[in-house]
């Protein structure tokens, strides 16, 4: 069973949109799009999407598939959720006293009740000055900022390396290769990293909870998508060349990627 809402679709018609499935007796939030680039149905868990940090499903449809065959899908699809969504893990709050992994390195948060500094760190701990009840969005903007310097720098350093590929002798990896446009980070929750026809890039700042050579290797991916917008064979050896540690952080995201959503709200 789902809870309907009103949506307006690519043409500016307005449809019935599903706002929730019901799930082993309770009701998922359901967020539908279409994607004029999809080629197929995809259906993903959204780790606290819901505005109330619960976890959610996200359905994709492609311009061709009617709303109606998507929400069949979904029907078709409630084991699969069930399941998966059990196996999500616990979400953690930033408090006192919270390990977080900051780019793969382990800080033990502590609250600074005498101090009125932005947080630092020393020798493995971040310390949050403030009142305790704002510990939780300091330490996050805190983890914002860190994200968007070292993310804009690599992407920076990246676009530059492949502009200058571009145009060496001999080699054209990118012969419609588009500048860098903005850089921007938000807080998605179905993919890590975005590129737009215009060349801007946006990026999750949840990265900042994934081993640094991870975080590298999703700017690499979204730069190398400056030169080729698809996955094609040589979409992947520019992302390979762009990346420090090709080999194992594309994985790593795979098997550990929905743990980096647990943190905070």
């Amino acid at each position: 069973m789902t809870q309907l809402d009103s949506l307006p679709t690519r043409k500016g018609a307005i449809t019935s949109a599903p706002r929730a499935v019901e799930i082993d007796g309770r009701m998922v939030p359901l967020a539908v799009r279409v994607n004029a680039r999809a080629r197929r149905i995809i259906l993903r868990l959204a780790p606290g999407a819901a505005p109330d940090g619960s976890d959610g499903v996200s359905l994709t449809l492609p311009a061709q598939v009617s709303l109606s065959e998507g929400l069949a899908f979904v029907e078709r699809s409630r084991g699969w959720i069930a399941a998966r969504l059990k196996r999500l893990p616990a979400p953690v709050p930033i408090a006192d006293g919270t390990l977080l992994p900051i780019l793969g390195e382990e800080h033990l948060v502590k609250h600074a009740p005498w101090s009125r500094r932005p947080p630092w760190t020393e020798k493995g701990i971040l310390w949050v000055g403030g009142a305790e009840e704002h510990l939780q969005r300091r330490v996050t903007d805190h983890l914002k900022s860190i994200a968007r310097r070292e993310i804009a720098a690599r992407a920076r350093a990246k676009s530059a390396k492949l502009a200058a590929q571009s145009t060496s002798s001999g080699k054209t990896p990118a012969p419609n290769l588009r500048p860098l446009g903005r850089i921007t980070l938000r807080d998605t929750r179905s993919r890590w990293g975005s590129c737009s026809y215009r060349g801007d890039l946006s990026f999750s700042w949840r990265l900042i909870f994934a081993p640094l050579p991870v975080l590298d290797y999703v700017v690499a991916h979204e730069v190398a998508h400056l030169a080729h917008l698809d996955h094609s064979p040589a979409f992947w050896r520019v992302c390979d060349a762009l990346s420090e540690e090709p080999g194992w952080t594309r994985s790593w995201l795979r098997r550990h990627g929905t743990g980096l959503l647990r943190y905070g709200g």
